[in-house]
């Protein structure tokens, strides 16, 4: 699962799919394969800016074609989980999940979703605990020297 989360896209295949998906859109008209290919690519980017680019267009295609909403909530989860918005991958892998129960793609990126949500959250505890830690010896200190 991790080498899925690390596949990035190669720039020329980016440049590729940006191109034909401007031209269709100056055109008027974006095919739901061409949007697809574009959102797939700017998910895989190494730009967070790129990747929540191509969350919108995923989440625009899941509103206007149910009948790709499976592979949509599949990249929409990898989107978040590259992002670091576990909360919102994990939604969209459990609803792959209502769609599809057995597949173990997304049962392992579900895992490793929460996984992740565990150790952030036990690195935010450490933070905390480090803050307060430093605060209280900076007022220890400050006492001290009040005391003399």
């Amino acid at each position: 699962m991790e080498e899925i989360l690390n596949d990035s896209v190669v720039p020329i295949e980016l440049e590729k799919f940006e191109k034909k998906y401007n031209e269709e859109l100056s055109n008027g008209t974006v095919t739901t394969t061409t949007q697809f290919e574009y959102a797939y690519c700017m998910v895989r980017s190494d730009f967070a800016s790129d990747m929540k680019t191509g969350l919108v267009l995923l989440e625009d295609l899941f509103v206007k074609h149910p009948e790709g909403r499976r592979d949509y909530l599949y990249y929409m989860a990898i989107g978040h989980t590259r992002l670091k918005e576990y909360s919102e991958a994990l939604k969209h892998a459990q609803a792959f999940l209502e769609i599809e129960p057995n597949n173990q793609q997304v049962i392992a990126l579900e895992e490793l979703i929460k996984k992740r949500m565990d150790i952030e959250g036990l690195k935010g505890v450490a933070k905390a605990t480090g803050a307060a830690l430093v605060v209280g010896g900076i007022l220890g200190l400050g006492l001290a020297l009040l005391k003399k």
